[in-house]
């Protein structure tokens, strides 16, 4: 087959629409596992330490696949990575189905604990997918505009947990445990078959798949507008990623505030409840307003960063995070309370726009891995910061409720170090480069 014999398929808004679509659905059954755990809780005496594990599987998979399968991106340009974490989800939400169908609640036993572990591990998968997918984004989109791409990405993609913790109550009520799953599945399934129909590759890893050698495709691609490439070879690539210093501060920076949206989506409901007394359903919508938030701020900052640059961006969001930390830590009242997490919402919502639209220009050659260990090392903080409150709330006492805050204003802060250090670097690279150019035009 020549190159001119291969057809090209695909447009960047049609696959936008099926990473985000991929990404949204991939917290299906994250979202019904959690429920499950809850179910599950008495009859298998489950103690808060085992709880908490089980609770937190799906986030351990979910942060640390991020990496080999947003890697392997660079090499297979992100479908293939795509659509194997999803139907790794679709298998574990399929399993936990299955399992409390024929076992809840007069034949579950401790022994089924393990399993349940292993079907926790299958549940995060989905949303393991949000690298591969900002990874496939990007390579479709030029660089002016990848911060609108990848903040509609990202902003939509992430709406799911917060209306999820919305919608669930209602759905449970009305369709009970069973129909629930039904749905969810009916909803991961749909999802990914979208995703399929509607998620291409880039031109360039078309052009290989055709068998188009790699200058052929490079160029080809190229005059049909991509602006982006990688290096081809996942090792190196990853090894790439891990030799920048910008790789590891955009990784200190995505972990503050998107581990912490992971955080705080688990933690409110409890945070609410027991310091303020309020009902569960109550505390736990709260929190899915908070996540919603951050989710639609995401996307606006998305198109800010296109203007006035993702490290300046990044600077507001931290300073929003570091100000509103303090106020939901010193809040004299429920009400003020909630305008500190909003104002803290609002701030991960723009820093996590700023983060992946600096990505691509700090690791332009390594975009995969770049995000696979932007994404997944950040991610981890959801896993993290949980039992760090929880720590904080055991030395403490109920005062550590609304202390355990000020995590946040150490991490922006220290943040807002590396935003400095960054903008500066860029400065003194922006120098050294004007003075090469001079001195090689007077030459």
């Amino acid at each position: 087959m020549t190159v001119q014999n291969i057809k090209l398929k695909g447009t960047s808004v049609k696959t936008l629409a099926g990473t985000t679509i991929g990404f949204f659905v991939g917290f299906a059954a994250v979202s019904l596992f959690n429920v499950t755990a809850i179910k599950f809780k008495v009859p298998m005496h489950l103690n808060p330490e085992s709880f908490g594990l089980l609770v937190s599987m799906p986030l351990l998979s979910g942060s640390l696949l991020r990496i080999p399968f947003s890697a392997w991106v660079d090499k297979n340009g992100g479908r293939k990575s795509n659509l194997i974490l999803l139907a790794l989800a679709i298998l574990g939400l399929l399993c936990v189905f299955i399992t409390s169908a024929l076992y809840f609640p007069g034949h579950v036993t401790p022994a089924m604990y393990p399993w349940l572990l292993f079907l926790g591990l299958l549940s995060g998968c989905g949303i393991a997918t949000f690298s591969p997918g900002i990874s496939q984004t990007a390579f479709w989109f030029p660089k002016a505009r990848q911060g609108l791409a990848l903040g509609i990405f990202g902003g939509l993609g992430n709406l799911a947990p917060g209306i999820f913790v919305l919608l669930m109550p209602l759905a449970l009520s009305h369709l009970g445990l069973t129909g629930t799953y039904e749905i969810w599945l009916a909803l991961l399934v749909t999802g990914t078959i979208l995703y399929a129909l509607l998620a291409k590759n880039a031109w360039y890893f078309q052009l290989l798949a055709g068998g188009a050698d790699g200058q052929s495709a490079h160029r080809l691609a190229a005059e049909n507008g991509q602006e982006l490439f990688p290096l081809g070879n996942a090792r190196r690539s990853l090894a790439l990623a891990a030799s920048r210093w910008q790789t590891w501060g955009l990784v200190f920076l995505y972990f503050t505030t998107f581990g912490g949206f992971l955080a705080i989506t688990v933690w409110l409901p409890n945070f609410f409840h027991a310091y303020y007394g309020k009902p569960i359903p109550e505390a736990a919508q709260i929190g899915g307003l908070a996540s919603i938030l951050a989710c639609i701020v995401r996307v606006g900052a998305g198109v800010l960063a296109d203007k006035i640059g993702g490290k300046t961006v990044s600077y507001i969001a931290l300073v929003i995070l570091a100000a509103g930390s303090i106020v939901a830590a010193l809040a004299a009242g429920f009400a003020v309370s909630v305008v500190g997490i909003m104002l803290i919402a609002t701030g991960m919502g723009m820093n996590n726009a700023a983060v992946f639209k600096l990505v691509p220009l700090a690791v332009p050659e390594a975009i995969g891995s770049a995000a696979g260990l932007v994404g997944g090392i950040g991610a981890v903080g959801g896993f993290l910061l949980p039992p760090l409150w929880g720590q904080i709330v055991g030395i403490s006492g109920k005062a550590g409720y609304p202390h355990g805050m000020f995590v946040f204003t150490v991490l922006a802060l220290l943040g807002l170090c590396f935003a400095a250090l960054l903008r500066r670097r860029s400065s003194e690279m922006t120098v050294v480069t004007v003075t090469k150019d001079l001195a090689n035009a007077s030459a």
